[in-house]
């Protein structure tokens, strides 16, 4: 078989994980929206913000946490912003930086849409897999994260304590 083309076993997997991220994210946004009126980014946002000290985080690290850029993740914080679930305040130990940081109601939204978001999860994820499938998957995770972000910066933000 010439090296150009992929083999029947790639061209299969290969479209399968292409199937997989078209359509897991509708999945799990529409989920979301149904159930606790927030898109799927908009709760990872919120997320990111519940598990960091004092639930803040400078805007750079948290577009770095959710795979976003700068500009989008602004859009996405003003609308979060105005519904009163975060809040921008000027950075204390950067002056050039601005903080994000998770307000009451925010962390209410966060408590209120994760049973949701985890049954999800399980139902058209997890819960489809053995045990060692899970362990797999996250193997296979590991090995495309290490060519997709070689300098491991989202590696690090998955990455369970030990």
């Amino acid at each position: 078989m010439d090296a150009f083309w992929l083999d029947a076993d790639e061209m299969a997997a290969w479209l399968r994980l292409i199937a997989i991220t078209e359509l897991l994210p509708g999945v799990l946004d529409s989920q979301l929206r149904r159930d606790a009126g927030l898109s799927h980014y908009e709760y990872v946002v919120l997320a990111m913000l519940s598990e960091a000290p004092e639930r803040t985080l400078q805007m750079t690290s948290l577009a770095q946490r959710t795979s976003a850029t700068l500009p989008r993740l602004s859009h996405v914080v003003r609308r979060l912003e105005e519904r009163g679930l975060v809040e921008r305040f000027p950075c204390p130990k950067d002056a050039r930086a601005t903080n994000s940081r998770l307000t009451a109601a925010g962390w209410g939204a966060v408590v209120a849409a994760a049973p949701g978001h985890v049954a999800n999860v399980r139902k058209n994820v997890i819960g489809g897999l053995t045990p060692e499938q899970v362990r797999q998957l996250a193997e296979l995770g590991d090995a495309l994260l290490a060519r997709l972000d070689p300098q491991g910066r989202m590696t690090a933000l998955y990455r369970p304590a030990d």
